[in-house]
């Protein structure tokens, strides 16, 4: 494990903010934003560390060894950037995705598509099997983003089930833990339970967070370790097709609802449409300069971001 000083400990936060600032927004991966920085193999194999063998460390040589194991000071700075931004921002960004849609999916549209160049170029080489996994990543991505929300539950069992598959997305670039919510009816439970700070849904919710992080996180470190190039590019996929989500315009279709909440909220199956058929003002020079925004950023953030060892 890397040791870092002081401002690198705090880089490190910042970086946990930049993830937690995305896995807010449906359609945004926080794995992307640990992919791209540097760190996110260290994430998945620190996390893989948390097992048996960790408790029989404890038991033997200390709590000392066990922090060292796991690499908790990597924990502690990071999921402190994470869960930042999270509570602050919970809010703050679905109001901007209601009041500047457009806007704001722009700048992710391009964030993405910088992302998917980034890590493409991790493939040490294309082969056959390696474009396969490629476009069978694409068409579970494009298949998940085209799903259209049905039901809402807020049960606890849900709320756990919801935890534990969200946080298996959260870690996959290209793959949105928020959309996951979506998908699952659960995103307003979650994020009006963090912003009203309901410690009984945060507390089910993160239960579920642990038990997807403790066995998801071996099966990457495996794929990782004896199949790289393969797991890179069905990342790459995953994030190829999530672009149809993050389209900046759409419209309703239908004449009905396919959901109404409690709170009156309603929401509808949404089509992709070009500029020009948008039905409200379309923004486009602006959503262009926002998508390039976001496109030269993940660039700028690659190019100073220190490389994996």
């Amino acid at each position: 494990m890397e040791k870092r000083n002081l401002l690198q400990n705090l880089m490190l936060t910042a970086k946990g903010m930049a993830m937690g600032a995305a896995d807010v927004v449906p359609g945004v991966s926080g794995g992307t934003i640990a992919f791209i920085s540097g760190i996110y193999e260290e994430l998945i194999n620190s996390l893989s560390n948390i097992n048996l063998k960790a408790l029989t460390l404890w038991r033997k040589e200390g709590t000392g060894a066990l922090w060292r194991h796991i690499n908790g000071t990597f924990f502690v700075f990071l999921f402190a950037g994470i869960g930042i931004s999270i509570f602050a921002l919970s809010k703050v960004v679905t109001r901007l995705l209601d009041s500047h849609p457009v806007i704001l999916w722009s700048f992710f549209f391009g964030l993405i598509i910088a992302s998917i160049l980034v890590v493409g170029k991790r493939v040490k080489k294309w082969t056959l099997p390696t474009i396969i996994s490629l476009v069978f990543g694409m068409a579970v991505a494009l298949w998940i983003s085209s799903i259209q929300t049905t039901a809402s539950l807020d049960a606890k069992w849900f709320v756990v089930l919801s935890g534990a598959i969200a946080i298996c997305a959260m870690i996959l670039p290209g793959i949105s833990g928020s959309f996951i919510l979506v998908l699952m009816g659960s995103y307003h439970v979650i994020y009006g339970a963090i912003a009203d700070v309901d410690l009984s849904i945060i507390g089910l919710f993160a239960l579920g967070c642990v038990i997807g992080l403790l066995s998801f996180a071996r099966v990457l470190k495996y794929l990782f370790s004896n199949h790289h190039d393969l797991t890179v590019t069905l990342l790459t996929g995953f994030m190829i097709g999530a672009l149809y989500k993050v389209w900046p315009w759409k419209k309703a279709i239908g004449d009905e609802p396919l959901l109404v909440h409690s709170d009156g909220r309603e929401e509808w199956m949404m089509k992709n449409v070009l500029p020009g058929d948008y039905p409200g003002d379309n923004q486009l020079w602006i959503a262009i300069a926002c998508a390039v925004g976001g496109f030269l950023l993940i660039f700028i953030l690659e190019r100073f971001a220190p490389k994996e060892k």
